[in-house]
């Protein structure tokens, strides 16, 4: 017989970097999950990433009090200023203060296809060409230029 399933969790946790304080520590602790568990699974399975990249990640709760995860690629924000060479870290940069006027930086065209083929697994799309022009609109909307 299958599992209840309880609720659906969703956060953004940094790759190999897991730990029980919050976010992470809270959400599962009002399920009743057991945090510890989560971490080192989560940590294990995302320790051939790049360090520190943020991953989405969908937990599925139980009424046994498991769980399920899966998870997503980065964000493509996250793609796009690392291409385009902002600052990522504690304290990212921010697209443009005034999009379509200034630009903040540059992305290519190969850049582009390169994200797209990336992240097509996640997005609502089923040819490469597609996912570059979701991209190319996520890039004009953070105030990044795309040239070639």
């Amino acid at each position: 017989m299958a599992k209840k399933i309880v609720g659906y969790i969703k956060l953004q946790v940094p790759a190999g970097a897991a730990n029980p304080s919050p976010p992470i520590g809270p959400a599962l602790g009002q399920r009743g999950l057991n945090i510890m568990e989560f971490c080192k699974a989560f940590n294990a399975r995302t320790s051939q990433m790049e360090p520190k990249s943020p991953i989405p990640v969908v937990i599925t709760a139980y009424q046994d009090r498991s769980f399920t995860f899966e998870m997503r690629q980065p964000p493509v924000t996250f793609w796009l200023k690392k291409a385009a060479g902002l600052k990522i870290g504690k304290k990212p940069a921010s697209g443009a203060k005034t999009p379509g006027r200034g630009f903040v930086g540059k992305v290519t065209k190969a850049q582009v296809r390169e994200i797209a083929e990336k992240k097509i697994v996640d997005l609502n799309c089923h040819t490469i060409e597609a996912a570059m022009s979701m991209i190319e609109g996520s890039a004009r909307a953070m105030g990044l230029e795309v040239v070639g």
